[in-house]
């Protein structure tokens, strides 16, 4: 197929390409590079720098693409930054969502592949989490995301526009070629890693005393190849609906740095702090429906895996794609 990818330079985006053309799709990456990185963009790729609230600039690169489906990874996903700069998130994740639809609608696109999160549910009712739970998310980026759930569920009715949203619980781990960089970076494994590497003295704990069998919270940590496996099964003609991605398997704080500790055979100092407003003790992921409908399983579900590919590819790029 010829597949348009929205933020495409990013971190998921770039894996996503990746794996893309190496199952012989055509691949059309749409990136206005605020967050993502050119050098992270696979040379197989036709790459087009471009923003979507440029409406006509947007309409032109899908009807060059030829696309035939639509993968939206670009948005802002940094919680903190949506609680300060909530307009922020709202005109890029849902009024820039906006402009998407409309345009693959008009390209007459029949399938859209949407970048969710977990965030969508809020504090959840019960561990693990499945799709049927109440979503109450308790941050903008959260609701932007919800928003735009909501918007595909009456894009389809309306327009025949088929979907899958996925709904990301923790993405760690790197392909061969690409792997985690953020300019701004909130993520606990490659925070970690930066010890090691020599970056930082240490890592941080932002609470050790919450209701789990080592105070510190526990997280489902799902690979980026894996994401990627199941953005490609979703372009099936039929393929429809909500979906959890994670590997179903909690992992604390201090087992996240125990492990990188094994992996990179060094010693990991840590400094505990105070918790961060909204974060729940636990969120581990439900993922038997897209095992289910669309055949996915995941590769690397064993967590000294995941950290091995990031740090191989840390240590190759210690600077990341600055280099």
């Amino acid at each position: 197929m010829n597949v348009f990818v929205t933020g495409g330079a990013g971190y998921i985006g770039s894996v996503c390409v990746e794996q893309l053309l190496n199952a012989g799709h055509r691949v059309a990456v749409y990136d206005n590079l605020s967050e993502g990185h050119r050098p992270a963009v696979d040379k197989r790729a036709a790459f087009v720098e471009g923003q979507l609230d440029d409406e006509k600039a947007l309409e032109s690169a899908l009807k060059d693409s030829r696309a035939e489906a639509i993968i939206h990874f670009a948005a802002h996903a940094l919680v903190a930054e949506s609680m300060v700069n909530p307009g922020k998130y709202f005109r890029n994740n849902v009024a820039n969502a906006i402009n998407l639809l409309n345009a693959a609608v008009a390209a007459g696109i029949k399938k859209f592949v949407f970048s969710s999160t977990c965030a969508t549910y809020g504090p959840p009712d019960r561990i693990p989490m499945t799709e049927d739970l109440p979503q109450r998310p308790i941050n903008p980026y959260g609701e932007s995301k919800l928003m735009v759930e909501r918007m595909l569920g009456w894009y389809q009715q309306i327009h025949g526009l088929e979907f899958v949203a996925f709904r990301y619980f923790n993405a760690a781990g790197a392909s061969d070629r690409f792997g985690e960089h953020h300019r701004v970076e909130t993520h606990l494994i490659p925070n970690v890693l930066k010890v090691p590497l020599g970056r930082t003295p240490h890592c941080e704990i932002y609470g050790a005393d919450y209701p789990t069998p080592d105070g510190t919270c526990i997280r489902d940590y799902i690979h980026v190849m894996d994401l990627a496996d199941a953005h490609i099964l979703a372009l099936a003609p039929g393929k429809q609906g909500f979906y959890n991605l994670g590997n179903g398997d909690g992992y604390s704080v201090r087992q996240i740095i125990q492990s990188c500790e094994k992996i990179t055979g060094q010693k990991i100092p840590v400094l505990e702090k105070a918790r961060r407003p909204g974060d729940p003790p636990r969120l581990v992921a439900a993922a038997e429906k897209a095992r289910r409908d669309l055949g996915w399983q995941p590769k690397y579900p064993r967590l000294d895996e995941i950290i091995r590919t990031a740090w191989s590819w840390h240590k190759a790029h210690p600077n990341g794609y600055s280099d």
